[in-house]
């Protein structure tokens, strides 16, 4: 099969031991960020396979059109938005789920949490510049033991940043759907009395819901006004759960304090100048939350796997089974 990864940013995969596995294959790797339908079309033209990275391609009815030779696109990990099965389906396209960890994603966050918390990004400058312990303010960072961590949605990635929390010495607050509330209770957390409570309460406030159609543009400017002039919001989900704005208009009025991100609307984000990006008050990394080795050799493990499948005739974890009925 000829098979295209496209836009590994990190020049990695082929470093991958589990590229191996592709032998035998026409394997192409793009490294290069794609633009726009015809740059795509062209660059993915006469793949039968597309296995891609995350949410990284978006995949649509136009672009499909333009790719009458694909029979597969196989996904690192669970299927998101970036991925229109509908039309796959119509296009004749099988469409197979990988598999993934929340591992990565939540020390990602985490770290985050204390980067910012600590003021590093400031004081690296520093002294870079010269300037010992001397970041222009008079601002100190602070420990978290104590403060009150609040996690929105306790799934996988949410239940391990809780348990770092709590290995803090944080008062780990909830909130969520029912069964995350219930889940939560039954492992020893306080779930908050509601949304309002959460925002006012949390020192840091760490957003982990997954994006749907409810989700988006979900957090708003009356949520983050309630936050304290002190407090840190963490994102390492989806940039599209916080309304278009909201964030630095925020900033700007200084509820929260602080904010540090992982995830824009707008990936990659290229624009040095982009305002969110060099907020003072603002700690940014390029949506790293997956991008590490153990993580990729799990995502692309699987991922290959079901090319291999799909290529010996046994295809597995289809997400539109109609397709190999025809």
């Amino acid at each position: 099969m000829r098979i295209i990864i496209p836009e590994d940013y990190q020049q990695a995969v082929r470093g991958l031991d589990c590229f191996s596995r592709l032998q035998g294959h026409d394997v192409v790797v793009l490294d290069q960020p794609l633009h726009g339908l015809e740059q795509n079309a062209e660059a993915l033209a006469g793949a039968e396979a597309l296995v891609l990275i995350r949410e990284r391609t978006q995949v649509d009815a136009a672009l499909l059109a333009g790719l009458p030779q694909l029979r597969l696109i196989s996904q690192t990990g669970r299927l998101s938005s970036n991925i229109d099965i509908e039309a796959c389906t119509r296009h004749g396209v099988a469409v197979a789920e990988g598999s993934g960890s929340p591992v990565a994603p939540a020390e990602l966050a985490w770290a985050l949490v204390m980067a910012a918390s600590r003021r590093l990004r400031a004081y690296g400058d520093a002294l870079h510049a010269g300037r010992w312990q001397a970041t222009g303010d008079a601002l100190l960072g602070r420990a978290l033991h104590g403060r009150t961590l609040g996690i929105w949605s306790y799934g996988k990635i949410g239940r391990l940043v809780a348990g770092y929390g709590r290995a803090f010495g944080m008062r780990v607050m909830v909130w969520g759907g029912e069964a995350s509330c219930a889940q939560a209770r039954a492992d020893g957390f306080e779930v908050a009395r509601s949304r309002a409570h959460l925002f006012a309460e949390s020192d840091v406030l760490s957003l982990h819901r997954r994006l749907s159609d409810a989700s988006r543009h979900e957090v708003g400017a009356a949520d983050l006004a309630l936050m304290r002039p002190d407090a840190l919001l963490v994102n390492t989900s989806r940039a599209e759960l916080i309304a278009p704005g909201a964030l630095l208009a925020a900033l700007d009025a200084g509820r929260p304090g602080m904010a540090a991100l992982d995830v824009f609307e707008h990936e990659p984000l290229l624009d040095a100048n982009d305002p969110l990006l060099r907020h003072p008050r603002m700690l940014a990394t390029p949506h790293l939350g997956y991008v590490e080795r153990d993580s990729y050799e799990q995502y692309f493990s699987a991922a290959f796997d079901n090319v291999l499948a799909f290529a010996a005739g046994t295809p597995r974890h289809i997400a539109n089974p109609q397709v190999l009925e025809g």
